[in-house]
């Protein structure tokens, strides 16, 4: 009985495998589920992204005109500051000494200038008559000349004493910040030599930047019809847009890069940037006027190139070989292989061949089957 019993479980065991088996047999993978976009058809910016960075509009290093002594600072390390603003008193006393003896050398000289006139008249009266020889009224004309010269010297010495009692004050030539002050008060400073602050313009501001060899001949066509747009992207604001204009094409290439430089400016009046700081910077060409483009998501790269796939009206997809070109936010460029009315798959490529059926989940978008719904039978 045992025996017999073995058998007959054995039987019932390749029974069911077999039908089994039969089952898996008759299975069918149900269509791959996917979703769809339509190529979006609207003009858009032609464009360079480059590496730029920011350098002040204006700026100026502050160093003394006179040698002196500092006796007094008049602003806060960094201030903003206005053109005639006071920063630094120099020691007033020699230059106030030294522009009093030029006042007085000036009235000696014009006491000379006198007397040497009036004899000059007295000589060339009595010419005529032969009182005085020919030499002395040379000799007269000759003295008025040196008083008339003596003179303009001892105003020459006035204007420079003045020059230099006016250098004793200064002002910041220009409107800015301050950056930190290197001396203090009591600190003797050399004329044209002491660096004692400097002051940058940072409203606006210049962004610099360079852009390849290869792209000069579009950058200069361009330029030629107007002024290019610039967009500024911060690293910690990467989706504020900051614009500006390019206003300078350097006038040669960079031997070291090949590249050449540009320079735009930004009003920057919230100062956003800040010199020094390295910035996104995409350069305006042109506008593509009606552009094909596509989710960056439907784009595929194959090992003939990019492709996409799109659904066909029959539900099956079909391979398009395209042409990317630039992005454009969560967009891309195509630039060939779309006529533009396609029903491109956008997610869901992972089980897609040519020639396969697909259910479509937004079938109002591609013109295709909806999904059938929870529980129902394919």
């Amino acid at each position: 009985m045992g025996v017999v019993a073995v058998c007959l479980a054995l039987m019932a065991t390749i029974q069911g495998c077999d039908r089994g088996g039969a089952s898996a047999a008759g299975f069918t993978m149900p269509p791959p589920v996917v979703t769809t976009a339509p190529v979006t058809i609207q003009d858009v910016p032609s464009y360079l992204d480059e590496i730029g960075r920011t350098a002040p509009f204006e700026m100026v290093n502050i160093v003394p005109q006179v040698t002196g002594q500092i006796v007094r600072r008049s602003f806060e390390d960094g201030a903003d500051l206005h053109a005639g603003q006071p920063l630094f008193s120099i020691e007033t006393t020699p230059f106030k000494a030294a522009l009093d003896q030029a006042q007085a050398a000036l009235e000696q000289s014009q006491a000379q200038f006198s007397n040497a006139q009036s004899n000059f008249n007295r000589v060339a009266g009595e010419l005529p008559s032969k009182a005085v020889s020919q030499q002395d009224y040379d000799n007269a004309q000759n003295a008025v000349a040196v008083a008339d010269a003596n003179v303009k010297a001892a105003q020459a010495m006035i204007e420079s004493a003045k020059y230099n009692l006016d250098n004793c004050s200064i002002t910041s030539p220009i409107d800015g910040r301050a950056g930190a002050r290197v001396v203090d008060a009591g600190n003797v400073v050399t004329a044209n030599t002491t660096m004692l602050l400097s002051i940058q313009k940072i409203t606006p501001i210049y962004i610099d930047f360079t852009v390849p060899e290869t792209e000069l001949d579009r950058v200069r066509e361009n330029l030629a019809t107007g002024p290019l747009k610039v967009i500024v992207y911060t690293p910690n604001s990467p989706n504020r847009d900051i614009t500006g204009e390019v206003d300078f094409l350097d006038n040669s290439v960079q031997n070291a890069t090949g590249a050449i430089q540009l320079r735009a400016t930004v009003e920057n009046k919230d100062r956003a940037l800040w010199p020094g700081q390295f910035v996104d910077v995409r350069l305006i060409l042109t506008t593509l006027k009606s552009a094909k483009l596509i989710p960056v998501e439907a784009l595929q790269i194959g090992q003939q190139g990019p492709f996409v796939f799109v659904v066909e009206k029959d539900s099956t997809v079909a391979q398009k070989d395209v042409t990317p070109g630039q992005r454009q936010g969560d967009m891309v460029v195509i630039e060939k292989g779309l006529d533009g009315d396609e029903a491109i798959v956008r997610t869901g490529q992972m089980m897609l061949n040519p020639g396969v059926p697909v259910i479509v989940q937004n079938a109002a978008a591609a013109g295709a089957p909806a999904a059938p719904a929870a529980g129902a039978k394919s």
